[in-house]
């Protein structure tokens, strides 16, 4: 019996992935949870588990594909049917030095050649670099290993030389993914982009930049938004920052943890901003899962701090520096980028003062916060060097009216100015 695998649900409103590394190849053995692929979605890159046992016979698409969910990604010959396919394989296989398929001075793809269930990419690469660094033996001591009739034919249509293919199988053996792997090496530079006549470089919208294309779009046709900002004083904010780093050292709570923690005061208090529009309803949702801008290898992400009311300023902090580092190493789960209900975007870290968000469908709202910098400022009846940033503030005017968006900033800026203020809703 055969099975067909498809494309699994791979998180929250996402529909389509995009297949980046296949980690086996056809006529390799699985087991049951073995990692077989690796797709990118809009969120995340992501290693799929197949729920299969049994021999690779279909690998339905090839990596830069595009896939939507539903639609067949491998298909696994289980048990007998393994075993014949196995058989067939046998029978039309190339023995490696002349010999007949059935020599056993080699192993069969699928048969014992195959990587170790789960296998991690970090350990596919550090033994693709180890070989690469070897490198094979040349042809005249070393007959080029190549089991499958399969790979033989990818390799001559694509006009790959085998010799020049590291291999990564059992005994120096050539796998599909060897061949395939060659093959990106070579094309991907002109796949990805191309130079007109006129000298102009044309870079299609794939993976995360298309993603974000289509997100910032929507964003922009279907919500009606509008802006308001704020210069504050947040001097007495930095101060509390330092307070708290001598007071509390393991916690280290910066400046983005307490603008979480004010921001989830201030949609406690106005709960209209914590909502989104569904068709002619309006959502008010009853969790706040505070979404915040982070830089990642592949572009700029948002990471949400899911119940974040739920939490003490420390434990924000200690949440936000761990999606932070897991958005750097490029680590972030699909999980943990969706189910958003309002986003805080500190585009201060990029040495600007203000800005126009654009609010994250399907969000009702956006808080900005620029660069904290010394300026001018009266302050007590004089005029002082204070610590100055501004807030900007982006709403969906279909959930609320300006009096609503103006005394949810008005409030986030009183905070910054006189944290003591927080204490009165908390």
């Amino acid at each position: 019996m055969t099975q067909v695998f498809l494309l699994p649900d791979l998180g929250e409103g996402l529909t389509e992935a995009t297949v980046v590394e296949w980690h086996v190849a056809e006529g390799d053995m699985v087991t049951i949870d073995q990692d077989v692929v690796t797709v990118e979605t809009a969120k995340a890159a992501v290693e799929v588990p197949c729920p299969y046992a049994g021999v690779v016979t279909t690998l339905h698409s090839a990596p830069g594909e595009e896939l939507a969910v539903g639609t067949p990604l491998i298909t696994i010959a289980a048990l007998a049917d393994a075993e014949t396919y196995r058989t067939e394989e046998r029978a039309g296989a190339v023995a490696p030095s002349g010999g007949s398929a059935g020599s056993p001075e080699r192993p069969l793809v699928g048969y014992g050649a195959s990587e170790p269930a789960r296998r991690s990419r970090r350990g596919r690469a550090a033994a693709r670099a180890e070989a690469a660094s070897v490198g094979p033996e040349p042809a005249s001591q070393t007959a080029i290993r190549v089991i499958s009739p399969l790979v033989r034919k990818l390799a001559a249509d694509a006009q790959v030389d085998l010799a020049s293919v590291t291999p990564t199988g059992e005994g120096g053996v050539i796998r599909r993914a060897d061949v395939e792997a060659a093959i990106q090496q070579t094309s991907a530079p002109a796949a990805t982009t191309r130079v007109t006549s006129a000298g102009d470089t044309r870079i299609p919208l794939t993976g995360m930049r298309k993603a974000i294309a289509h997100k910032l779009t929507t964003s922009r046709r279907e919500i009606p938004d509008a802006t308001t900002w704020v210069d504050v004083d947040a001097t007495e904010l930095m101060a509390t920052k330092d307070a708290l780093k001598v007071v509390r050292p393991q916690d280290a709570i910066g400046i983005l943890p307490l603008l979480a923690r004010i921001t989830v005061a201030g949609l406690r208090q106005f709960p209209e901003l914590n909502s989104s529009v569904d068709g002619d309803e309006i959502v008010q949702h009853g969790r706040i899962n505070l979404g915040f801008a982070a830089q990642s290898p592949r572009g700029l992400v948002v990471p949400v701090v899911h119940d974040a009311h739920t939490m003490t300023t420390a434990e924000l902090a200690a949440a936000l520096r761990d999606l932070t580092e897991a958005a750097r190493e490029g680590t972030l789960t699909p999980a943990q980028l969706t189910g958003g209900t309002f986003t805080l975007n500190n585009y201060g870290v990029f040495g600007v003062d203000g800005s126009t968000p654009i609010i994250n469908h399907p969000e009702a709202a956006m808080l900005g916060v620029g660069r904290i910098i010394d300026k001018p400022w009266a302050h007590g009846g004089q005029v002082a060097l204070r610590k100055v940033t501004q807030l900007s503030f982006t709403f969906d005017h279909r959930v609320c009216d300006g009096g609503t968006a103006g005394g949810f900033l008005r409030y986030v800026a009183d905070c910054v100015e006189e944290p003591a203020v927080l204490l009165a809703s908390l």
